[in-house]
C-alpha cells in the first residue's frame, strides 16, 4: 500500500509554501511521480460568544477571486506553538482575546496534494481589544 521515495526535488520555495516533485516506487514495483505542497501548518479558531454566536470574518481569497465568510485562522510561524498561533491570529484578525481555550482536533484539508494540517481550537470568554492586522491583510 505504501510508496517508496526514490528521488525528490524542490520545484519552488516561497514565503508560504514549497512545491515538491518526487519519483516514487509504487506498490506493484513500477515508478510514478508525485507533486505536492509542503505547508507549515495552521490554526483555526471557533470563537464563541456567551450567547452562542460564532465570531466570523469576511476575507477576499485570491485563488478563487471571491470574498469568503470564515472562522479566524492563520499559519504557524517557525517554532511557534499551536495555541500561541491561535491566540495571535484571533487578536490580529478580530481584535478579540479569549479566557478559555480547548483543542478540538485537526484536519488535513487537501491530502491529495498537500501536507498542511490545521489544528482547530475552541475559544470562549471573548473580550474585545484592538484588531492588529498584519501588513497586507484586509478583512472585516
Amino acid at each position: 500500500m505504501t510508496e517508496e521515495l526514490l528521488e525528490g526535488e524542490l520545484v519552488f520555495s516561497g514565503r508560504l509554501l514549497e512545491v515538491h516533485r518526487d519519483r516514487v516506487r509504487l506498490p506493484d514495483g513500477s515508478e510514478g511521480v508525485r507533486e505536492y505542497i509542503r505547508h507549515p501548518g495552521a490554526v483555526a479558531i471557533v470563537a464563541l460568544f456567551a450567547d452562542g454566536r460564532v465570531l466570523l470574518e469576511r476575507q477576499f481569497r485570491y485563488p478563487l477571486r471571491k470574498v469568503f465568510v470564515e472562522i479566524p485562522a492563520g499559519k504557524l510561524e517557525p517554532g511557534e506553538d499551536h495555541l500561541e498561533t491561535g491566540k495571535r491570529e484571533l487578536l490580529e484578525e478580530t481584535g478579540y482575546v479569549a479566557r478559555e481555550w480547548r483543542k478540538l482536533g485537526h484536519i488535513h484539508n487537501a491530502i491529495g496534494y498537500s501536507d498542511e494540517v490545521i489544528e482547530i481550537w475552541l475559544a470562549r470568554g471573548l473580550e474585545l481589544r484592538a484588531q492588529k492586522l498584519a501588513e497586507g491583510e484586509f478583512l472585516e
